[in-house]
Parts: C-alpha cells; structure tokens; sequence
C-alpha cells in the first residue's frame, strides 16, 4: 500500500513540472552580427600570419636593387617645367578699300614642355637653356608630389645650353638631389635617365628609363646653324626623348652625373635610336656658379685679343691661306695673348688639343681654362705654324 501511495505522488510531480514548463517562454541563444560575419581568417593563428607578412616583406626585398633605389631617392627632386613665351610675327590681312594684303604685327604666346631638377632645399633647379630661355614670359614647374610653383629664371647660357632657376614661394623645404663628380664616370655603369617626356608628368610621376654610359668626352655641335657647342658630354643608351631635355642623368647612387640635353637620330628618324647625350655635372656646377652671382658666364681671365672667323673676303683682303680658323683682328699689348707673341694677322686654329670651328666654339673651349693656368693655342702666320703658351690673368689697365 505504501508502495503504491509513492508511486502516485511522482506521477503527480512529474506532470505537474512538465506543465509548468510549458506556461515558461522559450528561450533562443542569440548570436551578435560581429560573430556572425566574422572571416575564417580571424581564426588563423597568429604564427601563420607573421609567415605571410615576412614572405611579402622577403619578395619586395628581392625585387629591391640599386636602380630602384636610385630613383626612389632622385624622384622627389625631378620637376615638369612649362614654359610660356610671346611668340611675335605678322598676318596678312586684306584692306576691302586698297583691295590689297597688308602685313599686320601679331602676337601669341605658345606653351612648350622639358624637364628639370631641383638641386637645393631653397628651391634652385636646374634645367636646359633651350627649355627655359630669356624670352620665357612665365614659367611654372610641377613636382612629383603634385604641387605646382611659379618660378623665375636667374640666368641663362645659350652656349652651354644651360638655365637656372628659382621657386618663387616654396612650401618649406624642396627635396633635392646631389652632383656627383662626372671625371668618375665609368662606361659601361648603370645610366637613368628621368623626366618628362611628351608632357607625361601630369599623373605625379616622373618617367624613368634605364641603359648605361656608351662613352664620356664626347665634342661636337649637332646643329651648324646652332651657335651651342656641347663639349665632354656623356653618352648612354638609357632612351631619351622629347621632354626630357633639362631632366637628370642619375648614377646607381641616386647621384646627378649629367643633364639630359639632346639626342642624335643619324637622318633616320625622329625618335630615340640609342645616342643620348648629357652635360657633365662637373661642367654644369661651374656654369650655374657664375650664373646664380651674375645671371651670365664670363671668363675668370682676358685673353687679350680679339679674333673673326675666316672668310673669303679676308683670305683675299689680307692675302692669307684658304684654312679653317679665327683671323686674329687686334691684339692688346698689355694682355696674355700679346705677351706669348700672337699678333694681329695670325689664324687660331687649335686652342689646346681641339680644333677651332668657330668663334663661339672658341669661347666655349677657353671656358675650360681658369686664371693663373696656362693655354696653348695653335696658330699660322704666313705660310709656317706656330705654337704659343698663354699664361691666363686678367686684364692689365693701361696702354
């Protein structure tokens, strides 16, 4: 009977606890949105990670090398220049009264694009003479980093080919690259030329090609009708093309050996054919000294004498020999070039070991003499050569 009483009782519990848990609400585990959508990656282990991060960091070190480094240094310096220049002429304009075409005074300014360097953190850059000339009416450049500044010309050499300009208002201070002494160049070294060729520089990043220097020393004027003579240029590979004139010429330590001036085609095309040249850094240092002081290159000495290129005419007024050279028209008897015996009537036609090809080549050549060295210069005086030795000094005052 007992047995039967207690076994009543849990029934009765046992249903009265399922009911109760009928009347309670459910309860449904939530899951918070972020631990929804977590990545898989989330749950990677933190060594798997470190592997990833140092394989990418290992790829790029071994893609990194000289080149690269070189331009990841030079790049910042390397400006676009655009220069604004009134270009003046006449247009034929018909008068309806005369019935007749007259010539009418015009003028329009014409927009050209090269290439340049910055040199010092006050904003000095450097860049070709035929980029920036002294008849630029307005002259803006534009760095890497894409701000843009309106810049004025300090000076100018057409001989040399080379400008100097100036920043107007730099934002703090510009980055710069640095000269490397060009007498150390060696042929065959990494040679990279950067600019900005066809006016490419708008996307912020200066264009950068790569060859090696083909040769050093190289003397010539590429133009006859041009009155530039390019003296010791460097030669490369390294593809040069319009709008890189005025750009740099870097080494593998991100150094300045030359300026981007020119190329040499051989009558076959337009276009880049492996023949770049580049004034040499030591050349330029000196030409844009003179050129931040003055605004124009001078000799540090006088020759003391004055001199013409040969013509018929002379050679039949003077009864000379028919040679190539510079006729000597007067000679200053308290200068150098009386003191070494030139007189007036005798042709130039070396000065040092290269030959005389005109007047402006003459003075280009005398450029790479400073006062105190000593200069010789080969002559012909009637129908004999001579060789004379120019102590270089400035000009004495007096008779």
């Amino acid at each position: 009977m007992k047995r039967t009483v207690t076994t009543v009782s849990l029934l009765v519990l046992i249903f009265w606890t399922g009911c109760f848990k009928k009347d309670r609400p459910e309860v449904i585990p939530t899951i918070s949105p972020l631990e929804y959508e977590s990545s898989p990656a989330s749950f990677e282990p933190e060594e798997e990670k470190e592997e990833i991060k140092t394989d990418q960091v290992s790829i790029s070190e071994s893609r990194s090398n000289a080149i690269t480094k070189a331009v990841e240094k030079a790049s910042p310096a390397i400006v676009s220049i655009t220069v604004t220049e009134v270009e003046r002429g006449y247009n034929r304009v018909m008068d309806p009264f005369f019935s007749r075409f007259f010539q009418m005074p015009s003028e329009r300014e014409v927009k050209s694009i090269g290439s340049g360097f910055i040199i010092r953190e006050d904003g000095l850059i450097v860049t070709n003479e035929h980029v920036a000339s002294k008849s630029a009416k307005k002259i803006m450049v534009a760095l890497s980093s894409g701000d843009t500044y309106e810049a004025e010309l300090l000076g100018s050499d057409e001989l040399a080919d080379l400008a100097l300009l100036k920043i107007k208002e730099p934002k703090g201070k510009m980055p710069f690259v640095k000269f490397s002494n060009s007498e150390t160049a060696m042929v065959g070294e990494w040679a990279i030329a950067m600019g900005n060729p066809f006016g490419l520089f708008d996307d912020g990043q200066a264009s950068v090609t790569v060859g090696v220097i083909s040769a050093t020393k190289r003397d010539f004027r590429p133009d006859p009708k041009d009155p530039r003579v390019y003296i010791d240029m460097i030669q490369t590979d390294a593809a040069i093309n319009r709008g890189n004139s005025g750009g740099p010429l870097v080494n593998s330590d991100g150094e300045v050996i030359g300026v981007n001036t020119f190329i040499f085609t051989g009558g076959t095309s337009n276009g880049f054919v492996g023949l770049g040249f580049a004034i040499p850094a030591n050349r330029v240092k000196k030409i844009i000294k003179q050129l931040e002081e003055s605004g124009e290159v001078a000799l540090d000495f006088d020759p003391g004498m004055e001199f013409t290129r040969m013509t018929t005419q002379i050679v039949y007024q003077y009864g000379v020999p028919s040679i190539h050279g510079l006729f000597v028209t007067s000679v200053n008897k308290n200068g150098p070039a009386y003191e070494c015996g030139i007189m007036p009537g005798d042709i130039i036609t070396k000065i040092g070991d290269e030959r005389v090809s005109s007047e402006m080549h003459a003075w280009a050549l005398m450029r790479e003499f400073e006062e105190g060295e000593k200069m010789s210069i080969t002559l012909v005086r009637g129908q004999n050569q001579y060789e004379a030795v120019m102590t270089l000094r400035k000009r004495v005052k007096g008779k």
